[in-house]
């Protein structure tokens, strides 16, 4: 019995150290905001040709900017459809899709249309 004590105070020692609290650990999503906004310049290869994205974020709108080189003026589908898919992959969070919010317009041989994140 006179080893009991000993063992049961170190067990419930070992018991409280496990439930120690730290407040040096911070979430935040600022990171995630801020490369979520930075412009892109990419080659996008799209059904079998390279094509050309350009993004930038717009605050005065808080929409993304998009622009597709190579691309038709019988083309706007695709264009939407390869602007939103690369921005999700490129600037949307993991839990995020992307939507064309606009209609896209073909000038000087680029569709040019906005997009965010939803």
């Amino acid at each position: 019995m006179r080893f009991a004590t000993p063992l049961l105070l170190i067990c419930a020692a070992a018991t409280l150290a496990g439930c120690k609290t730290s407040n040096d650990i911070k979430i935040t999503n600022e990171t995630a905001a801020q490369e979520q906004r930075k412009s892109r310049s990419e080659p996008i290869f799209y059904n079998g040709k390279t094509y050309h994205l350009d993004f930038s974020f717009n605050s005065g709108s808080n929409v993304f900017d998009m622009r597709v080189s190579g691309m038709g003026p019988k083309q706007q589908k695709d264009a939407v459809q390869l602007g939103t898919s690369s921005l999700r992959y490129f600037a949307c969070t993991d839990r995020q899709s992307s939507q064309a919010v606009g209609e896209a317009r073909y000038v000087s041989n680029v569709w040019v249309f906005p997009a965010r994140c939803v």
